[in-house]
């Protein structure tokens, strides 16, 4: 898995994550997003490159999502994770849309 962070504009945050989002690795996403949720208005999650999320995956993003004033903002996702997005009822809680 890799994570990067490139600051857009001002308090505008894009996350790249690329590979599997587990339980084995979920601590280094938490750990990113906890770094710039303090002083991001906006975080945009690019999912362009990732295989797959697991619940672990899923939770880091929901506990971060709390601790955020507007909500997360997740593009590119594949229509395997758009699935688990919407089945789980995630994608009410983020914004979420599939790779064209």
């Amino acid at each position: 898995m890799d994570v990067k962070v490139t600051e857009k504009d001002n308090r505008e945050y894009l996350v790249s994550i690329s590979g599997r989002f587990n339980t084995d690795n979920a601590y280094l996403v938490d750990s990113e997003l906890s770094k710039i949720i303090a002083k991001a208005d906006t975080i945009t999650i690019d999912f362009d490159k990732l295989e797959y999320i697991s619940s672990a995956g899923l939770r880091v993003l929901l506990t971060n999502q709390k601790r955020m004033k507007n909500p997360i903002s997740i593009i590119n996702a594949s229509d395997d994770v758009y699935e688990i997005f919407e089945i789980t009822g995630f994608s009410d809680i983020v914004n979420i849309s599939r790779k064209e």
